[in-house]
């Protein structure tokens, strides 16, 4: 076990990597601000979790969309004005959701975040293989996981705000917290036409042989009872009409993607403004045929690919419905189980830099392995340990995801040089995986019906059985690396 002495970061390189290292925590911060939202407009538009997980298809669509275009484009003109462009895009499509949040539609919040991961796509598409290239090779996977330490910090912001900006000012918020006092028969301070629309439909749900509101999921029971809000059967509620209580969240939710545009906007000035080094931009004429085909024979990169798509589905899965298996089956609010989500989160950036201070002594396709095997069996407690214990193992599962992400684009992408700004493109196009697979949970979800179970286990619970098989998946790709494939130094 030997140490290697071989400086990370070049000192005429550093102004250069801690301004690019920034962009890490800034795309950080856009997508775990996000995440929150799909509970978010499910309440406040009254759809299903699969309906609401669109925001998850449109956030990672975007990636989808822009990851070639991206590659393309800073191999004909460079890191920098990739970066000034991502900037530019990330702007603009915080900056929608003003009109979005005006004319109350939710399709056009979606496309808000399909333009604003336009600019995540040209940001990630450019700064992983940047940082790779500020310095010696030996050291790449390294000084990526470094970079990528930052994006917790980003993340663990983004989250701050969903749960003290966002979740915690929503009125849906205050609607479940009265369904919860009728629930646990504690109803002195529930609104009186909440109240006359719960004792009715209970007696309702009486006759029809169904579960009475106190024996079903809260998210179950919530669902019901908003309906009736949507469609008039309950006038108002707190003196409010539905529209107004609407409104009002949609207004709280806009209010930060304002303020993050303007964030972003000034970071673009200060990325136009300051001289960087071409480091890494050969000048060779490479033809794209060719390089695609060098890149459909690289085995190992395309099965980095393939782990990296279920990676990100497994990343955007686990964090996006820990707010529905707390909400659900252990009945808290939204914003105090997204307070499980930031401790989670500060696991995962500990985590990421425990694990980076590893990789100097192990292999990067090992270590991955490791976690991912780790990770699996925790998901295993997911789905079948019920209460606490199991939203624990989901919070646990963090530490095993730290540097998957930086891992698997380093190991796929290890000695391409040049054509690394192509390659770097499939592997953003991999982000994908958290477009597809959310939906495909919360169809899961909506499986469990009016009782939110699934063969007597809590749908919630059983939806995990997704990220379970993505786990496995990369643990084989770790595995197989260390069957030879796996070229990248343990610096």
């Amino acid at each position: 076990m030997s140490r290697d002495t071989t400086p990370l970061v070049p000192r005429a390189m550093l102004l250069t990597f801690v301004l690019v290292t920034s962009l890490f925590a800034l795309w950080g911060f856009a997508n775990d601000m996000t995440n929150p939202l799909v509970k978010a407009f499910k309440d406040i538009f009254v759809i299903s979790n699969a309906q609401s997980s669109l925001v998850q298809t449109a956030f990672y669509g975007g990636y989808a969309t822009m990851a070639l275009p991206a590659a393309l484009f800073i191999r004909r003109y460079s890191y920098k004005a990739g970066i000034i462009v991502g900037l530019a895009l990330y702007g603009i499509g915080a900056m929608l959701t003003l009109p979005a949040a005006a004319a109350a539609n939710f399709n056009l919040f979606l496309v808000s975040l399909y333009v604003l991961t336009f600019g995540l796509a040209f940001l990630e598409t450019t700064a992983n293989p940047y940082i790779l290239s500020m310095g010696s090779p030996e050291t790449a996977t390294r000084r990526l996981n470094l970079a990528q330490s930052f994006n917790p910090i980003g993340s663990l912001s983004g989250m701050a705000i969903a749960s003290l900006v966002i979740l915690s000012s929503l009125s849906v918020e205050e609607f479940r917290a009265d369904l919860g006092s009728y629930q646990k028969e504690e109803i002195a301070a529930i609104d009186p036409q909440l109240k006359k629309f719960l004792d009715t439909e209970g007696g309702r749900r009486e006759e029809a042989g169904e579960l009475p509101f106190t024996e079903l999921s809260y998210d179950v029971a919530l669902g019901d009872a908003l309906k009736a809000y949507k469609n008039g059967e309950i006038k108002s509620y707190r003196d409010t009409t539905y529209e107004e209580m609407r409104n009002h969240d949609l207004s709280v939710i806009k209010t930060p993607y304002v303020i993050i545009g303007m964030i972003v906007f000034g970071m673009m000035l200060i990325f136009i403004l300051t001289p960087m080094p071409k480091t890494g931009e050969n000048q060779n004429n490479l033809k794209l045929g060719e390089t695609f085909k060098m890149l459909l024979k690289n085995k190992r990169y395309l099965e980095g690919v393939v782990a990296q798509g279920f990676y990100v589905g497994a990343q955007i899965m686990c964090w996006t419905f820990i707010i529905h298996y707390a909400t659900g089956n252990l009945g808290i609010s939204a914003a105090s189980a997204q307070n499980y989500n930031i401790i989670a989160m500060s696991i995962f950036c500990a985590s990421r830099f425990i694990c980076t201070f590893f990789l100097r002594y192990i292999s990067p396709g090992k270590l991955l392995m490791i976690l991912a095997t780790v990770a699996a069996v925790l998901i295993l407690g997911v789905i079948f340990i019920k209460g606490y214990f199991g939203l624990y193992c989901l919070i646990g599962v963090s530490a095993c995801m730290s540097v998957m992400f930086p891992t698997i684009y380093g190991i796929a992408l290890d000695g391409m040089g040049d054509e690394a700004k192509v390659a770097s493109a499939g592997l953003i196009f991999a982000i994908v995986g958290g477009a597809l697979m959310p939906p495909l949970q919360g169809s899961i979800i909506d499986m469990g019906g009016s009782s939110g179970l699934i063969g007597g286990l809590p749908s919630v619970s059983v939806s995990f059985i997704l990220p379970l098989i993505c786990f496995i998946v990369i643990a084989i790709f770790g595995m197989r690396t260390l069957k030879g494939n796996d070229r990248v130094s343990a610096s």
